[in-house]
Parts: structure tokens; sequence; C-alpha cells
């Protein structure tokens, strides 16, 4: 039985408008038409209706992709299969109560992206381990070498050194998932960068089977552990890049562990102090959590203060000037604790800065570049 609290708050009055607008410049952040985004937010009445909406319009991108790839037009189909993975997404922004629908729009997203990837990079591959799944991409032109000489990136031997491709780990945040930063992907791929998207516990198509984890570093580790079975990948230049929450669990990585040259937190938080927070965010985190103690039990653990020291290598710290969450200390700390800290504050920027993604995107797909060439020695 869906606990009656999140029902009550999706009927806050005002919120719909709020929810609407806020979401607006993330939903182009992610690569979704605004005009579009209004047409189909415009409609709405009530944040219960805002799930079916979206998948509704997710399912008429599948239904023009199936058309396009029918009639042989690839590349239409691809497009049209990654608007749809977007729009799926996005239905599970809400702590809304029927959660069984969130875990189908979920797989809704996994799926269509699988079918995006499969028209548009054929040499995408699933990597997945405990506590996460998503997408090893590789830049155009540079296809995986397998452990056993077959041209097939698989299981095997370790890859060695600096030599091959450097890779980026994309860890998305509280609600968010690998289906959402397709820009960010976009970006590091175009400068000859490796990219890892993935889902983490309570993230994306694995929110519905498990809780956020708040020692990710764990994840990233066997996600590493993953890509050091490709030979083609260079692990020793390998790299973190986490957006919202996914920031401070990209920083917490970062602390852990020695493998990772470089890390970026794009609107992550130091700490949170749960009294503080709004009642979205609590709501959203008890559904992840699996209950309100259980929630406040992890927003009490996301706290940087003791680790932020013990980051040793480069991190650069995205924020937002207009990026303000009660009860959210904003990640602008880090930048004055840990030790080769830089911050990149752009002043009109919102929470992830979908309103400004030409002032801070392409230096930052830039510093992880330069950052990981360094590492070749």
């Amino acid at each position: 039985m869906p606990d009656p609290s999140f029902r009550s708050l999706l009927d806050t009055p005002g919120l719909l408008a709020a929810f609407v607008a806020e979401n607006r410049p993330r939903a182009h952040g992610a690569g979704l038409d605004p005009y579009e985004y209004a047409r189909v937010t415009d409609p709405l009445t009530s944040l219960h209706d805002w799930p079916a909406a979206c998948r509704a319009a997710g399912r008429r991108y599948t239904g023009a992709a199936g058309r396009a790839a029918a009639e042989g037009r690839t590349v239409t189909a691809g497009e049209a299969y990654r608007s749809a993975a977007r729009w799926f997404h996005l239905a599970g922004l809400l702590p809304h109560p029927d959660r069984a629908a969130a875990a189908e729009a979920a797989e809704e997203a996994d799926e269509a992206m699988r079918r995006a990837l499969e028209l548009l990079d054929p040499g995408a591959e699933r990597v997945a381990g405990e506590g996460f799944a998503g997408w090893l991409r590789r830049p155009a032109g540079s296809a995986g070498t397998g452990s056993d000489g077959t041209g097939a990136a698989g299981s095997g031997a370790a890859g060695t050194g600096v030599d091959g491709l450097p890779v980026v780990v994309v860890v998305p945040g509280m609600d968010s998932g690998k289906e959402e930063f397709h820009a960010v992907v976009e970006a590091l791929l175009a400068r000859r960068v490796a990219v890892l998207a993935v889902d983490g516990p309570g993230q994306g198509v694995l929110a519905a089977t498990s809780a956020p984890e708040p020692e990710y570093h764990r994840v990233v580790g066997r996600a590493l552990d993953a890509l050091a079975r490709h030979r083609d990948l260079a692990p020793a230049r390998t790299a973190v890049i986490g957006l919202s929450l996914g920031g401070y669990y990209a920083a917490e990585a970062a602390a852990h562990e020695p493998r990772l040259r470089a890390a970026v937190t794009v609107s992550g938080p130091y700490r949170l102090d749960w009294d503080g927070l709004v009642p979205f965010v609590t709501e959203t985190l008890a559904q992840r959590c699996g209950g309100y103690e259980a929630a406040r039990a992890f927003a009490d653990r996301v706290d940087l203060t003791e680790l932020a020291p013990r980051i040793a290598v480069p991190l650069l710290v995205v924020e937002g000037g207009e990026d303000r969450i009660p009860g959210v200390t904003a990640a602008t700390a880090l930048a004055e604790h840990a030790p080769d800290a830089e911050l990149l504050l752009v002043p009109h920027g919102n929470h992830l800065l979908g309103t400004a993604l030409p002032d801070w995107l392409p230096a930052t797909a830039d510093w992880l570049t330069a950052r990981l060439d360094s590492a070749r020695g």
C-alpha cells in the first residue's frame, strides 16, 4: 500500500506549476525540445498525471522509431528511440505513489536506449555487475579489442598501463539515470574519451530492486574492475563525473578509489541536513531508501566534511549560482577543502545547469580530457 504522504505531496497547491517550471531546463539539458516539453506538460491539471503523460510521449517516439526502422531509416529510428528513452526517464522523476509504474518506465527507458544504441552506436556494450548497469561507448572509429584478440571487447585478461582509450564513468543522482546525461556523454566521446554511463543502487533501472548506496566507491570500484577487462581501454586513465547527488558519489569515490585520476562534481551536495530538506527531496529519498528512517540515515551519511581533504586527485567542482536547495550545502565548500580542487561557478546556472550548457559543459569536457591525457605521463 503506497504511503498516503506521497499522494498528499503531489496535491500541494502550486506544486504542479513549480515542478513543470523547475524541470524545464533539466529536460532541455537531457536533450528534449523545450517546445515539445510545453506541449506535453501544459495540459496537465495534476502531478498525478505526470508519469502517464511522459510515458505517452515516449511511446509516440517508440512508434515512430518502429515505423522508421521498418522503412530502413535507421538514423531517424535511432534518434526517435533515444528521445523515447528521455521521456520514459522523465516519467520517473516524481515520488509518485505508483512505484510499479515507475519501475516499468525505467525498464522502458533502458530498452529504448538499447534500441537507440543498436542503430546509432552498434559498438556500444552493456556493462553490468553487482550494483550497477550501464552502457560503455567508445569514440567513433575506435572499435573495442577484446582479450581474445577478435575485436570484440569482453572479459579476460585486464588491460594494462596508460595505452588505450581513457574512460570516464558518468554517475547520476537521486532521481536521475543513465538516460538523462546524453550531452555529457557526447561531449566526452567527441574528445576521444570512452564513457561508461551507469545506473547504480537506487537509480534508474535498478531503483525498483535496490536502495541508494552512500559508499558509492564500492560501485565505482566494481565498474572499474569490469572496465579493466577491456583490452582497448587504459585502466590507468580513468575518471568519474557525477551530477546532482551523483556529485557526492563522485567525490566519495575519488576519496577512496586509487584508480581514479580525476573527478568532477556537477551541482553536487557537500552535505545534507535532513531537517532542512524540502518535502520533495525527503519523499523521494524515502521511496528510494525504503522508508523515512532509512532515508534519514542515508542523508546523514551524505557529508564530505571528513572526506574532502582525502581527495588527492584533480577535482573540478561545477556549480550554478542560482542552485539553492534548502537543506543542501553546496559543493562550493568542497572546492575550498579538497587539496587539488578548482571551482567553475556559473552565476546564472540552475541545478544541473541546464540553463547554461555552453558555459560549463565544453570547459568541463576539456578539463577532464586534459587530466586524463596528463595521466599518460
